[in-house]
């Protein structure tokens, strides 16, 4: 199996793959422009006191929520613009999520990495249209695919000449409200692509607060911990200042405060993941 997935470069100052760790990280979805700047300034600093790459992510629209009454959106054209103000005033590439086919293009324009949510990874007009950008597609895995069927997604982007792909693990279905990361996968992914961790994700419970997503963050640090010696690309953490304050995704959410040191701790296993002694068989 590949060492790492074939790299890329995501932005002028980000690489992914090729044994460069990456940080994708920010609010669930756009709240407001100072939550943003709040948690990409403290980011920022973070990152650059560890050397770790970083990519500034928020959910422009949540169309995938358990009920009808779940907060989506503060607009299109509003979280488009916070995300714009945030990529401008902190000079860092950003990452949002696209359902439709549609969204590619204007989405595109202020988006460095379009992400496909996990339940829409076999969706073939949207992949395509995302690879069409020449951005970044970021495809998170079905909790209902293969690892080695992720093949077949990343060569749906491919199929329009756009080289620059990378996977998402977040775990599959196991029963009900629950998901089990089985770390298997990285590497399996990895031949095809480089991976990212999705942390917090993965310890999310959808549907399991009547009607809201549940979670359990208190397991983030064992599951990164292992995805991290495993060995992958980089994180996908969702983050906050409150999390009993977020309109999206509160019980999974590493609280800001808390992300230095979480960040430091997965530093180590990264580096630990990506060295030959990782490889002995």
């Amino acid at each position: 199996m590949n060492k790492f997935g074939k790299g890329f470069r995501l932005s002028d100052n980000v690489e992914v793959g090729n044994g460069k760790m990456v940080l994708f990280s920010g609010p669930c979805a756009v709240e407001n422009y100072d939550i943003c700047a709040q948690i990409a300034e403290t980011l920022i600093a973070i990152c650059s006191e560890l050397d770790i790459q970083y990519v500034f992510k928020a959910s422009f629209d949540k169309a995938n929520r358990t009920s009808v009454d779940s907060f989506r959106s503060v607009g299109f054209e509003g979280a488009l613009d916070v995300l714009a103000r945030i990529k401008a005033n902190y000079n860092v590439p950003i990452v949002t999520d696209i359902h439709e086919s549609y969204q590619a293009s204007p989405v595109s324009e202020v988006a460095d990495a379009l992400q496909i949510p996990a339940y829409l990874c076999r969706q073939t007009d949207l992949l395509v249209a995302a690879g069409k950008t020449g951005r970044t597609v970021k495809i998170k895995r079905g909790q209902f695919m293969a690892a080695e069927d992720m093949e077949y997604a990343v060569n749906k982007v491919k199929s329009t000449g756009n080289e620059k792909v990378c996977l998402t693990e977040r775990g599959v279905s196991f029963g009900y409200h629950n998901l089990v990361v089985d770390m298997r996968s990285l590497p399996v992914m990895r031949q095809f692509a480089p991976v990212i961790f999705d942390v917090t994700h993965s310890v999310q419970q959808p549907g399991g607060m009547n009607g809201k997503s549940g979670g359990q963050r208190e397991f983030a640090p064992y599951l990164a911990r292992a995805a991290a010696a495993t060995g992958v690309d980089g994180f996908f953490i969702e983050t906050h200042p409150d999390p009993s304050k977020a309109l999206s995704d509160g019980p999974n959410l590493i609280p800001l405060d808390k992300m230095r040191d979480f960040m430091k701790m997965l530093k180590t296993g990264f580096e630990y993941g990506n060295s030959p002694d990782n490889t002995i068989l």
